[in-house]
């Protein structure tokens, strides 16, 4: 009879995984001189601004803002068409050389040129106040309103990238305008898979009395928020 030898107990230390399935970023669009006081001003925009600076002293794990930063040339102004003010083009991306997928731009004032003061954040915004800033419209042939990409979808802006880096679940976003840089930006968020919000008490659209842009981005998948429901969730997360 032979005796079985019991085997040695290993302890393996315990690893510690912390698992967050809450990261919020928040996205200010657009806060320019030529969006709230310049050539192309949103109605009411200066009321925002109260509400857009609070919110960036809130704890969010990332504050990021965009801006349009244009050729003086750009596709989206009149002046580059000899067209007048808030008509109407197609127009095509640079690469799509049989002119297949065309847009429908409207062709707006001169506006937010880079390097001039209509492309900086109003006075109240410094850019030192956010984690990443992000130049969108710097093409003379490409239009973007969203965020995180061209109309036509062919070309990413920094942003995917800062938010994979950080690890965002959910975006935020405020600014300007509702019915377009902050709705396409929203819309897209949804695409990238991302928990998505708005901000309404600090956002201000073109069209103020319309409200095709909420219920746009409502049917897509965006919810909306207010600075007080924000302010409870950050200080409770």
């Amino acid at each position: 009879m032979t005796s079985t030898q019991a085997p040695d107990i290993v302890d393996i230390p315990a690893i510690s995984v912390e698992i967050t399935d809450y990261v919020p970023a928040l996205v200010v669009i657009d806060m320019q001189n030529d969006f709230v006081s310049g050539s192309l001003a949103v109605p009411d925009a200066q009321a925002i601004i109260p509400v857009v600076k609070g919110l960036i002293n809130m704890p969010f794990k990332a504050r990021i803002a965009t801006r349009d930063f244009h050729p003086e040339n750009h596709v989206s102004f009149a002046k580059t068409h000899d067209r007048r003010e808030f008509t109407t083009v197609s127009i095509h991306h640079p690469d799509d050389k049989e002119k297949a997928l065309g847009v429908e731009q409207t062709l707006w004032p001169v506006h937010c040129v880079a390097k001039t003061d209509g492309a900086q954040f109003v006075p109240e915004l410094k850019d030192i106040e956010f984690d990443a800033l992000i130049h969108k419209g710097t093409h003379p042939s490409i239009e973007s309103y969203s965020a995180f990409r061209d109309i036509w979808g062919r070309g990413e802006t920094d942003l995917p990238r800062v938010l994979r880096e950080v690890g965002a679940t959910d975006i935020y976003f405020c600014g300007l305008a509702g019915d377009y840089c902050v709705k396409y930006s929203a819309k897209d968020s949804v695409d990238y898979g991302y928990n998505t919000w708005v901000i309404k008490d600090a956002v201000r659209s073109i069209e103020s009395s319309s409200t095709l842009a909420w219920d746009e981005m409502e049917q897509k998948g965006v919810k909306f928020t207010n600075f007080r429901e924000v302010r409870d969730k950050l200080s409770s997360a």
